[in-house]
């Protein structure tokens, strides 16, 4: 299984961006999807999930200003990041995860960082 984590960037607080995750060797239907951050000197964290069904989950931090999706025909997953803060400031990692199947797979950060 192989993800590739796209659309970070510098962005102006308040702005947005849009985070893709393109999933390859795996059915990505049946799978669920996640998006996790770490900031310099602290421990990564989750931020969304969406599982196989569609359900969500969200960081009470980020309620109201994310959104994850997926496209289950593109095997990709997003995350749309509004109303930026400072704070969002972070590399953003994307994972893929069936515990029924034992499978947690993760790829390569994206860069997000948010100025004032």
């Amino acid at each position: 299984v192989q993800l590739q984590a796209s659309g970070g960037g510098l962005v102006q607080a308040g702005g947005s961006l849009r985070l893709s995750c393109a999933a390859s060797g795996s059915i990505f239907s049946i799978n669920g999807m996640a998006w996790y951050r770490q900031a310099p000197g602290k421990q990564r964290e989750l931020v969304a999930a969406i599982t196989s069904g569609g359900s969500t989950n969200y960081a009470d931090s980020v309620k109201g200003r994310f959104t994850i999706s997926r496209d289950n025909a593109k095997s990709t997953a997003y995350l749309q990041m509004n109303s930026l803060k400072p704070e969002d400031t972070a590399v953003y990692y994307c994972n893929l995860f069936n515990p029924d199947y034992g499978m947690d797979y993760w790829g390569k950060g994206t860069q997000v960082t948010v100025s004032s």
